[in-house]
């Protein structure tokens, strides 16, 4: 299959969501109005790891943007 291989090719990690992850969400600021991009931007503080969007919207949380 083309995504699983190219998951291994690329060497990417496929990160579940964990209850940890949402925690953040009771206090993280509306910056952001969008569900799910809370949800990613909450995962990604959580994890200390980059997100990769080109919405500029997300710049304005603690999580460093790619792209």
């Amino acid at each position: 299959m083309f995504l699983e291989r190219e998951i291994t090719a690329n060497q990417f990690h496929i990160l579940h969501l964990e209850p940890r992850h949402v925690a953040p969400l009771t206090t993280l600021p509306f910056h952001h109005r969008d569900p799910f991009d809370r949800l990613i931007i909450a995962q990604a503080m959580v994890e200390q790891i980059p997100v990769v969007s080109i919405d500029a919207a997300f710049d304005a949380y603690p999580v460093k943007r790619l792209w």
